[in-house]
């Protein structure tokens, strides 16, 4: 039998029903086999240390294979509590030879062990999603950071940790902001988050959209999508806003704009989306109406304020269905429900984004961790965005696997374009 690598996962039963998820995933990224299939000829990783903090899905073991067939040597934990599938987990360990340390509803002390697991395997690149593997590194196992080569940063979340990072010039080696890439705003964050974030509404408490009022807060990438989908389903959104360009934006998207001190009485079901903490605090808990619902689509548990609101409910609260907990508050009580414990409602009640989303999110990666095996010597320790390029070859892999063709410029055109004199 061959020897498995370290691991600390629920069930090495479970192997076999995540080489089935992993299939099915794989199926539906045609993108990501091709640059696997060149990585497997190439092996441009051969012996290469990656270690990444991701969340531990069907998806995200279709990257790892990819990385693994370059020839790298990986070892894996969760970047939330909530998002570990434990049939993929034991998959990888069992049938990748992955060093994997994720449990679905861990604690926070085995969650921070897990990202330790993975730091001690001294790896020369990071791969992370929300900068924890990144803060620990920096936080905790410094000595070991001048074996790191370079990483890579899946969320706008996580990168606006690293710049603030960088700032106070504690950030040690370069990282490539996934976020900033055009091809993943659209399809990871508008597309992938607008449709499973009311794919994990649904699922945890089968409500009826149509005709429900919805509050979206936030009206990024991410918001924009939840608003959009919401709409489809015949929801009346309102959305709230700290940005005025993007309050503008949303009007002229013909969504109501309000502020949540308003909204608050008004919704029946609340999404924040907005990267920050306390959107949706005590004085909102005070006016909401009774039966409302509360989920969070951000990437960390700070953006509805739960501590504010055992508090209001004075730890008043029973668990309805499985990620729906309902708080009362007041007297003789409303009903606020909470999904997936104020985490990413669409990993913690749903299976996350689309297979054919991650195929680009996921090809992203890929791309960035096999640049900066040839570039991060030239990188100063800081936060760079991707290189328009690979934007552009993923954009140009996916229509073709989709079977689109597209104009090209011609001779003429390209001209054209290049001359400042040509005008009325």
């Amino acid at each position: 039998m061959t020897e498995l690598p370290p691991h600390d996962v629920s069930d090495l039963e479970l192997a076999t029903h995540g080489r089935g998820r992993v299939e099915w995933a794989s199926r539906q990224m045609p993108v990501l086999a091709t640059v696997r299939d060149r990585f497997e000829k190439e092996k441009l990783f051969a012996g290469v240390r990656i270690g990444a903090s991701l969340h531990v899905t069907a998806e995200t073991a279709v990257l790892l294979g990819a990385l693994a067939a370059g020839g790298a040597e990986l070892s894996v934990c969760a970047s939330n509590p909530l998002s570990t599938n434990d049939e993929v987990a034991a998959f990888l360990v069992a049938e990748e030879g992955v060093a994997t340390f994720a449990r679905r509803g861990e604690d926070q002390a085995s969650y921070l062990g897990h990202v330790d697991a993975v730091l001690q395997r001294r790896p020369q690149f990071t791969v992370d999603d929300g900068c924890d593997l990144v803060a620990r590194l920096h936080g905790v196992w410094q000595a070991q950071i001048r074996e790191v080569i370079a990483g890579t940063e899946d969320t706008s979340t996580g990168a606006v940790r690293l710049r603030a990072l960088a700032a106070a010039g504690g950030l040690s080696y370069p990282v490539l902001a996934l976020s900033s890439a055009a091809i993943r705003a659209l399809a990871d964050n508008r597309l992938g988050t607008g449709q499973s974030t009311i794919d994990g509404i649904i699922r945890s408490t089968n409500v009826l959209l149509a005709g429900a009022t919805v509050v979206v807060a936030g009206y990024g990438n991410c918001g924009r999508g939840v608003a959009n989908r919401a709409r489809g389903l015949g929801a009346i959104v309102i959305v709230t806003e700290v940005d005025p360009l993007r309050a503008f934006e949303a009007l002229t998207d013909g969504f109501r704009v309000m502020p949540m001190s308003e909204a608050a009485s008004v919704g029946e079901i609340f999404v924040t989306a907005t990267g920050n903490r306390d959107v949706i605090c005590r004085e909102h808990f005070e006016q909401m109406r009774d039966g409302a619902i509360m989920a969070n689509a951000g990437q960390f548990d700070v953006e509805i304020d739960v501590g504010a609101l055992k508090a209001a409910s004075e730890d008043r609260f029973r668990r309805l269905r499985p990620m729906v907990e309902e708080y009362l508050v007041g007297s003789p009580g409303r009903r606020l429900l909470l999904l997936a414990e104020g985490r990413l409602v669409n990993l913690g009640a749903a299976d996350g984004h689309p297979p054919q989303v991650m195929d680009l999110s996921f090809t992203v990666q890929a791309l960035a961790c096999e640049w900066l095996i040839t570039h991060a010597d030239s990188l100063s320790p800081s936060v760079h965005d991707l290189p328009p390029a690979i934007d552009e070859e993923i954009a140009r892999l996916k229509i073709a696997a989709m079977g689109v063709a597209i104009d090209e410029l011609t001779g003429g055109q390209k001209t054209y374009l290049a001359t400042w004199g040509l005008g009325t």
